[in-house]
């Protein structure tokens, strides 16, 4: 199977025509027609955009599918939400400081098998939510289809994801522990940059206390987690309006081994 081929098998599993995809791309459906058909390849400028679209990966239009990049990609092969579908109680936050009165332009990073951002969409948001993890993505599509709403999902590494456009609203929770401390700050420049004025960032992440045992689940060391420090959060945020700061230490099932996290939560806005 050609790339061509790869390109008309998603997107008739999407249900997209020809012409609304090159409408989306901003090409001829001719254009479409000849990848399809084997006459032509898209423009290397195009195979990222055509991802997305296709929700897929450009490694995966070419045919190369490699090992599981997380010890979540095994996880969430089980059919029933290795999460549950229950939303994150900050997904309700948002709700309270951020109404849908108007269309607001969200951000999940980690989004697992997207619990929130469906709820999210759901309430009225324009949702994208990206991770690493393609079982998870399957999944939370197939969430967002069975409550009729839509999420743009697609398969991103947060460690290089670049932000297009700003958002309004970005959410992350359970997720940034996989930033190296090195990497931390460049990543959440960006990710402040394309955010709008007066924006929210809501986000947790697990820090690490001398008292708590590791969890069950933690994963291989070549995906070791590097937990944070109490605060750390906080500070680089230190130029944003800070209105909840809060440390939490809590019980978790999850490997179904009873455990405990200690998590630093944040919600900060962007002022002019």
């Amino acid at each position: 199977m050609n790339i061509g081929q790869r390109i008309a098998n998603r997107r008739k599993v999407l249900g997209l025509t020809q012409q609304r995809m090159a409408e989306a791309l901003h090409v001829t459906f001719q254009a479409v027609s000849k990848w399809e058909n084997g006459a032509t390849i898209p423009d290397a400028t195009l195979l990222v955009p055509i991802a997305k679209l296709l929700h897929t990966s450009v490694d995966a239009l070419f045919g190369f599918h490699p090992a599981p990049a997380t010890e979540y990609e095994r996880r969430y092969q089980a059919e029933e939400y290795y999460w549950g579908i229950q939303p994150n109680s900050l997904c309700y936050e948002i709700l309270q400081r951020r109404p849908p009165v108007q269309l607001y332009r969200v951000l999940d990073i980690g989004c697992g098998e997207g619990k929130d951002a469906v709820f999210l969409a759901r309430n009225g948001y324009m949702v994208e939510a990206f991770d690493l993890a393609e079982a998870g993505l399957a999944k939370a599509r197939n969430l967002a289809e069975h409550h009729q709403t839509h999420v743009d999902f697609f398969r991103a590494d947060v460690l290089d994801f670049e932000p297009e456009g700003m958002y309004d609203i970005i959410f992350s929770s359970g997720v940034l522990h996989y930033l190296p401390p090195q990497k931390r700050a460049p990543v959440f420049e960006r990710l402040k940059a394309h955010t709008a004025p007066h924006g929210l960032h809501v986000m947790n992440v697990f820090v690490e206390k001398p008292f708590i045992p590791p969890a069950p689940d933690t994963e291989p060391a070549e995906t070791a987690h590097s937990p944070w420090r109490s605060g750390e959060l906080f500070m680089l945020y230190h130029d944003w309006q800070l209105h909840k700061t809060e440390e939490l230490i809590f019980p978790c099932q999850s490997g179904g081994v009873p455990h405990r996290h200690c998590m630093d939560i944040m919600i900060a806005e962007k002022m002019d």
